[in-house]
């Protein structure tokens, strides 16, 4: 079975190549060198190596201001134009009035109306669904879409069996902040059980935050060993993926991280990367956040 893994890196966009502020070119990121042939910046947006393609996504969907991630993660898994719909940006939860648009829309929700089975990889601690218990319901895009569409949204159980990631990889903040005594596991056998879920599944989904807090300054820990653990697991998957038979997608809401000067989102097009099969079809096909899901449901159903 042909499947689709996607990585959504939160607040990355592609920037300046300024090797102060922006850590990509600060610390280096061999995935981006090794496989696409180089790390994007502004002037040069776009990189082809094979059939790995990284290009800009326009964020700003034609709305002034600074794009956000409610409508910005509604645009990319629902496949509308979210900012227009509202009449602004408008985060970090969706909008109260796209929650119909994200119960019928959803990535999720239409392939498994196609009778294929999804996954969202990431786990969820406690805290979480206490909070779900209590009545509150100001969930991100994902986790709604998976509420509304009855996706399993793992626990720590699945974690401990390997069955789902936290969504800072390593499970090393799960321990420090939230006081679990979890096994610490590297960035290379996170995404061998990544790519395992994947080939599962003909839709899976992994979120990472980490880099969205850096660029906010909510990020405590370091930075470098940070954005290199996010390199190492990458690398692992581009270089392990099953290319033949998976399109893997990277692609954010919105620009942050790349420009650490600031604590703010930024204008900057959100970065995107597509590999593996169909690739190419998929990247010509998106312009803007509201053209993935799109792409991937044209080519990948075809």
């Amino acid at each position: 079975m042909n499947s689709i893994l996607m990585i959504f890196l939160d607040g990355v966009g592609i920037g300046r190549k300024d090797p102060v502020n922006n850590p990509f070119f600060k610390y280096g990121f061999r995935t981006f060198q090794d496989f696409f042939g180089g790390i994007p910046y502004l002037e040069e947006p776009y990189l082809r190596n094979k059939d790995n393609f990284l290009f800009p996504a326009d964020a700003t969907l034609g709305i002034k201001g600074l794009p956000l991630s409610g409508t910005g993660q509604v645009s990319i898994f629902c496949g509308v134009n979210a900012a227009s719909f509202v009449g602004k940006h408008f985060g970090p939860f969706p909008y109260s009035t796209t929650v119909p648009v994200i119960k019928e829309k959803n990535i999720f929700n239409e392939i498994k109306q196609k009778g294929y089975k999804v996954s969202f990889a990431n786990a969820y601690p406690r805290v979480f669904f206490d909070y779900i218990s209590s009545g509150k319901q100001r969930l991100s895009t994902t986790s709604l879409s998976c509420m509304l569409s009855g996706v399993k949204l793992n626990r720590v159980t699945e974690l401990r069996k390997g069955e789902a990631l936290t969504a800072e990889i390593t499970n090393e903040r799960w321990n420090l902040k939230l006081g679990y005594k979890l096994p610490v596991i590297t960035p290379e056998t996170a995404a061998k059980r990544l790519l395992k879920i994947n080939a599962k599944h003909k839709f899976t989904l992994y979120e990472f935050f980490l880099t969205d807090h850096t660029g906010h300054g909510r990020y405590e820990g370091d930075v470098e060993k940070m954005i290199k653990g996010l390199d190492r697991f990458l690398y692992y998957i581009l270089g392990n993926l099953d290319r033949k038979r998976t399109t893997r997608i990277i692609c954010s809401d919105h620009g942050n991280f790349e420009d650490l000067s600031i604590k703010t989102h930024t204008l900057n097009p959100a970065l995107t990367a597509v590999s593996g099969l169909h690739a190419e079809e998929i990247a010509l096909e998106i312009k803007d956040l509201s053209h993935i899901k799109d792409a991937l449901m044209k080519y990948c159903f075809a």
